[in-house]
């Protein structure tokens, strides 16, 4: 995924920074129409909410509504755990966990598949609250999926790129990588320097990869599905990094003349062409991740839960609450409009921002093609359960 594992946070980090939370309160703020609420240190700008008709919001009589329940149903685990008179998202909503929690009570009982009984239930229970962000209520949508790979667990001629485990001298230091040499603290080595046989021996190597172009791709996205060569599929995901700060080579690409670099589809295939060229390029990024296997399915967003290519976003949650669900109205890579119901169940370092998401399109080829080149335009709206203040608000 894109984040502290390149772009995005990773998934072991955004678990562990997000363990128990599934609707992570907002700041409170006044309660008003539409409800201004003031940004946390470090988020730029003012976050507001206005009500809208659900009804009303683009696409929504055709999206397949009943795709996203499961995905809301399995948000609804981590809502369990939370206390029923906590405050769920800002003031402005009136919003406590015991009304998500009636919400999924009845989401429970839903018909699976039935996208009729599932689009009542979301326009019967739910308030759709607008966001806006400086008073612009458009921002930056961009698009992330799980690496597919080719790969062994020994080494060979033809798997020969390593891909490896939490180094045992790995320490971090206010977000800095640092390991002790001599009896100093120093900076952990970067890719350029990992790559020449820096970690050699204080790294387990968990995975080997037959294609270098691959393992820097799954470096950006943060997880990947390893195909061995017996046929088997191994899952693995983001365990740490070096501390160092991530750099796109999109840019410098472009910057360079060397290519398109607007898309990952463009940047892998330009790294492939120019192996030694593309093998420089790749260390300016100094950022390096570190990966542990995943049993199960995956990979893992925020929440602690898999995640589901089309309906999972990864939010700033400070704006937009996890677990919560979002309609979305933007375009893909390739222009083709997406309106639909998404869960918000992820985060990430470069998601940040009153109006912006990163729309999980699933694993695979299928799902670069999708997410590549994603940087569009969007909007999108939270539906918040009614209840308390939001519910008398409409009567």
């Amino acid at each position: 995924m894109n984040g502290t594992s390149g772009r995005r946070l990773s998934t072991a980090t955004r678990v562990a920074a997000m363990a128990g939370v599934l609707l992570l309160a907002a700041c409170g703020g006044p309660s008003s129409r539409p409800g201004l609420v003031s940004r946390p240190a470090g988020v730029a700008g003012p976050v507001s909410y206005q009500r809208v008709a659900i009804e009303g919001l683009p696409g929504w009589s055709t999206d397949r509504v009943a795709d996203a329940l499961p995905v809301f149903r399995r948000s609804c685990e981590r809502l369990r755990a939370v206390s029923p008179n906590s405050m769920v998202g800002p003031s402005v909503w009136g919003s406590r966990a015991s009304d998500w929690q009636a919400a999924c009570a009845v989401a429970a009982r839903l018909p699976a598949f039935d996208d009729d009984a599932a689009r009542r239930f979301f326009a019967e229970r739910f308030q759709a609250w607008q966001v806006t962000g400086a008073g612009d209520p458009t921002g930056l949508f961009t698009g992330y999926y799980e690496a597919a790979l080719d790969g062994s667990l020994s080494p060979s001629a033809v798997y020969s790129t390593p891909i490896y485990g939490v180094p045992l001298d790995l320490r971090m230091e206010g977000g800095k990588g640092m390991r002790v040499s001599g009896g100093r603290s120093l900076p952990y080595p970067d890719r350029a320097a990992i790559e020449e046989g820096a970690i050699s021996g204080v790294a387990p190597v968990i995975m080997w990869a037959r294609d270098p172009v691959d393992v820097f791709m799954l470096h950006i996205q943060g997880s990947g599905q390893v195909r061995l060569p017996d046929g088997r599929i191994q899952r693995i995901g983001y365990a740490a990094n070096n501390g160092h700060p991530f750099v796109g080579i999109g840019a410098i690409m472009r910057d360079r003349g060397l290519g398109d670099g607007s898309s990952m589809i463009a940047i892998r295939a330009w790294l492939r062409a120019n192996p030694a060229e593309g093998r420089a390029l790749m260390r300016e990024n100094p950022r390096f991740i570190f990966f542990r296997p995943i049993e199960g399915e995956g990979p893992i967003g925020a929440q602690g839960l898999p995640l589901t290519g089309g309906r999972s976003l990864a939010v700033d949650p400070s704006s937009v609450p996890l677990g919560a669900p979002v309609w979305l109205a933007t375009s893909d890579a390739h222009g083709e409009t997406v309106n639909r119901l998404m869960v918000a169940q992820d985060t990430g370092s470069a998601i940040k921002g009153a109006v912006r998401g990163d729309f999980f399109w699933g694993s695979g080829e299928e799902a670069l093609y999708h997410a590549g080149g994603m940087k569009s335009a969007g909007r999108y709206w939270v539906l918040v359960p009614r209840g308390g203040r939001n519910a008398v608000a409409q009567n």
